[in-house]
C-alpha cells in the first residue's frame, strides 16, 4: 500500500501529467518525458521497451524524475524531484496501473471506438512503475530555493 504523501506534494503530483525521466545506460545518461499517473509515491507510465529510456532501465531499474511548472518567473518555480527505482509491471498490477491512468487519460482507458493508430500504439507498450524513495517539493514561493525533502522507508 503506497505511504501518504504530504498533502500538498500529492495534490501536484495529482494536477500534473508529464514526468522526465532520466536514465543511464551505455550510451550514457538520457532524459525522456512520458505520461504518468501516481497512486501515492508510485508513479505509472507506459513506453515502449525498445525506447532508449527503457534499454536504460533494462539493465539498471534506478533513476531520477521531475515534475514541474513551465514558467518564466523564478518566484513561481514550483515541482517535484524524486529518485527511485523502476520495475515493469505484469498481471494484477499491470491491471491496476492501466485503471488508474485510464481515469486520468481516457483516450488510454477507453479502447471501445479508439482511433486504430492509438490501438497499434498500446499493443507496442509495456506498463512500468517509478517507486519513488526519495522527493524534493520546490516551491519558490514559499522562499528562493524552497525545498521539502520526503523520505519514503521501503520494506
Amino acid at each position: 500500500m503506497p505511504q501518504a504523501l504530504p498533502p500538498p506534494l500529492a495534490d501536484y503530483l495529482e494536477r500534473h501529467h508529464v514526468m522526465t525521466l532520466a536514465t543511464c545506460g551505455p550510451d550514457g545518461s538520457w532524459a525522456a518525458a512520458v505520461f504518468y499517473v501516481n497512486d501515492g509515491e508510485d508513479l505509472f507510465f507506459l513506453s515502449s521497451p525498445t525506447s532508449r529510456h527503457c534499454r536504460n532501465l533494462a539493465l539498471d531499474a534506478r533513476c531520477a524524475a521531475t515534475v514541474q511548472d513551465d514558467t518564466s518567473d523564478w518566484v513561481r518555480i514550483k515541482g517535484v524531484q524524486l529518485e527511485g527505482a523502476v520495475s515493469e509491471l505484469h498481471g494484477a498490477e499491470e491491471a491496476r496501473a492501466r485503471q488508474i491512468y485510464g481515469a486520468k487519460f481516457p483516450l488510454a482507458g477507453k479502447l471501445d471506438g479508439a482511433p486504430a493508430a492509438i490501438l497499434a500504439a498500446l499493443a507496442k507498450v509495456r506498463w512500468y512503475r517509478l517507486r519513488a524513495e526519495r522527493l524534493h517539493f520546490i516551491d519558490n514561493s514559499r522562499g528562493f530555493g524552497h525545498r521539502e525533502q520526503v523520505e519514503l522507508s521501503r520494506s
